[in-house]
């Protein structure tokens, strides 16, 4: 019998700098994949390429803010999802969360951002957007805690339904007849929107310093709150076995349902963020498919908020670049999801590396007849 010419075997240690290296490895190949991408259909010289890429990026203070901006959502839906994720709940539903959110933090700029104090207002949009998304998380955690009901659909469904209810929104509310948009929000007055002139002295003009700052502290909250609070250790107790933490003396649904509107809260308010310090509108692209692609941080960041903030950065910087290469080089929109793709493709296969290794047999036996 022969000896298979190479088999995969899970690694039982792997040093950091190593696992680091893996993934440079990983993103100098994607990087000289999408180089030969482009090439291949503009005839370009890959060094002109990238740097249209970092120029896309940061290469004026307003892109360098829109970079920061969205890296923050980013982070902040990584975040929400998180908790959850570590409990093995699996919550596919940020995105519509994250609409929830949304939708009520425009209603309340479209009919009372001009008749409401402005710290009344912006009380009762991060209150309510957090309940309209701890909301929308709760429904299938409801059914996930009492009737093991299968998150994954159930959370990815309310996502439809969520998308739906914008739209209706955006037909009710549209700024002209027909359009099925509502415009900017308050354009004039700005009332309900997130000031951009916080610490203009330091960061200049179009800052995004207020959503940096609370995203940060949110970052910290969460690591505070994973690794050394009494919820962490629950959640991490139930994600491992819920047979363990129940002989343990845990109410596994109670911690199921508790972050499970935790989670749905930092989605909601994410939401918020977006439509009063961001968009300044609400449509079914609001959230742009940051929902998903925060399960990919979450994952590739193992849960460490830390990290989180690293990849985050990382594949806002990738994908605004490609964005830029895009337009630079003439290339219809699709070409920079191509070019996301094959970067996300090559980070997310590097973990392989990371958690498993190849053995090379050199040479082929034959077993001996017993």
């Amino acid at each position: 019998m022969k000896e298979p010419w190479v088999r995969v075997v899970k690694r039982d240690e792997i040093s950091l700098a190593r696992k680091i290296w893996v993934r440079v490895a990983a993103i100098l190949i994607s990087l000289l994949v999408c180089a030969f991408f482009i090439y291949a259909v503009t005839r370009s010289d890959p060094a002109d390429v990238y740097r249209s890429l970092v120029d896309g990026a940061v290469g004026s203070s307003r892109r360098s803010w829109s970079t920061i901006r969205d890296t923050m959502i980013l982070l902040a839906v990584s975040l929400a999802v998180t908790p959850a994720f570590k409990m093995r709940f699996w919550n596919i539903g940020g995105e519509g969360q994250i609409l929830a959110g949304g939708i009520i933090t425009a209603a309340f700029m479209r009919y009372c951002g001009d008749s409401m104090p402005t710290p009344l207002l912006f009380l009762c949009m991060i209150v309510s957007s957090c309940l309209a998304g701890l909301i929308w998380a709760v429904i299938p955690g409801i059914f996930k805690a009492h009737w093991n009901t299968n998150e994954t659909l159930f959370t990815l469904m309310m996502n439809y339904i969520a998308i739906q209810i914008t739209a209706f929104f955006s037909i009710v509310w549209e700024a002209k007849k027909g359009s099925g948009t509502i415009g900017i929000i308050n354009q004039k007055t700005k009332s309900g929107w997130i000031s951009t002139s916080f610490l203009s002295g330091l960061f200049g003009k179009f800052n995004y310093s207020l959503n940096l700052i609370i995203v940060l502290a949110l970052m910290i909250f969460m690591y505070i709150y994973l690794k050394y609070t009494k919820h962490g250790y629950e959640i991490a107790i139930v994600g491992e076995s819920e047979n363990t933490a129940r002989y343990a003396g845990i109410n596994v649904k109670k911690v199921i349902l508790r972050t499970v509107a935790l989670s749905g809260a930092i989605c909601g308010f994410t939401g918020f963020l977006l439509v009063s310090g961001s968009s300044h509108t609400i449509s079914t692209s609001t959230a742009g498919g940051r929902g998903f692609t925060a399960i990919i941080v979450s994952w590739l960041s193992k849960f460490n908020p830390f990290m989180m903030l690293l990849i985050s950065f990382f594949l806002v910087f990738m994908g605004n670049g490609a964005t830029q290469i895009a337009s630079e080089f003439k290339l219809n929109e699709s070409a920079s999801e191509v070019i996301e793709g094959i970067i996300l493709f090559f980070i997310i296969g590097s973990e392989f590396f990371v958690n498993y290794k190849l053995v090379f047999s050199h040479s082929n036996k034959k077993e001996e007849a017993a």
